[in-house]
């Protein structure tokens, strides 16, 4: 089995308060990109467990950490008999990106265990297995844009569509740690809310739709708030980054032209 794990980006994000738990309250509509990985599921009667292979960009992780061999390993303890599978992934989404990247990969492959071996887990159990591997996860269990409240698990489907905008996401090859990020942030900045704000036309949304890693993300990395400068100046409707970055995304009405960023940047046109 072959699934094509896909990225989001963040329209809007704030971050609210933290929480008694360690994790923050937050608001903001995750929206389903075109930038994928691939994610290969071969059953293996010789393998009790889950053999763990990779190609394309480097992971910085050990095997044994990898989300999809946790997706498989949570299920595995609760199912016992569940065949040994061979994995191989194939990374093209950049990680420390702010894309989900290594979220949607364990979630497609706790789709795809489901669907090949276990059709009786509710997606409400499927959900479940999904928080416990991280708070976004469980949005990559759909295809759709979602409002995501409480520490990002939270999803509401919401009917948003950019399909008549050109996408262009910018990758400057920097990781940016998310927690990290989110302890240098001071969450007491409450801005219109997200929802409201996507409400209006896109051209009014640099004037009402924030991310909130912004501020602390480009203090750190000047040439990430370069970026979003540069979506601007090339005719950007609006420009944001996403997550906790390093990607930088922009809207524009039509595909943008002569736009040149250093070779060792990443670009996604969407």
């Amino acid at each position: 089995m072959i699934v094509f794990p896909h990225a989001k980006i963040n329209l809007g994000l704030q971050i609210l308060d933290r929480r008694a738990d360690g994790f923050h309250n937050l608001e903001t509509i995750f929206y389903p990109v075109q930038w994928k990985d691939a994610l290969e599921l071969i059953i293996d009667p010789e393998l009790n467990n889950i053999h763990f292979s990779s190609s394309g960009l480097v992971i910085d992780a050990l095997a044994a950490d990898n989300l999809c061999v946790r997706a498989y390993q949570l299920i595995k303890a609760d199912f016992p008999s569940l065949a040994g599978i061979r994995c191989w992934l194939h990374k093209t989404i950049p990680s420390g990106a702010g894309l989900g990247g290594g979220s949607s990969d364990a979630a497609f492959m706790l789709k795809a265990i489901r669907q090949w071996a276990l059709p009786e887990l509710s997606d409400e159990a499927l959900h479940a297995y999904a928080l416990q591997l991280g708070s976004d996860v469980p949005y990559f269990l759909h295809h759709t844009p979602a409002v995501a409240t409480g520490r990002g698990e939270q999803l509401t489907p919401c009917s948003i569509d950019l399909s008549a905008y050109h996408i262009l996401i910018v990758h400057p090859g920097i990781h940016v740690h998310t927690g990290r990020a989110f302890a240098a942030l001071s969450p007491n900045r409450v801005y219109t809310s997200v929802y409201d704000a996507l409400t209006k036309p896109v051209h009014t949304w640099k004037d009402c739709l924030f991310n909130h890693f912004e501020e602390s993300v480009f203090d750190a990395h000047p040439e990430i708030g370069a970026i979003k400068n540069k979506l601007y100046d090339a005719g950007a409707l609006y420009a944001s980054l996403s997550g906790s970055g390093s990607c930088v995304y922009g809207l524009f009405e039509q595909k943008p032209e002569n736009l040149v960023f250093p070779a060792h940047y990443a670009i996604h046109h969407g």
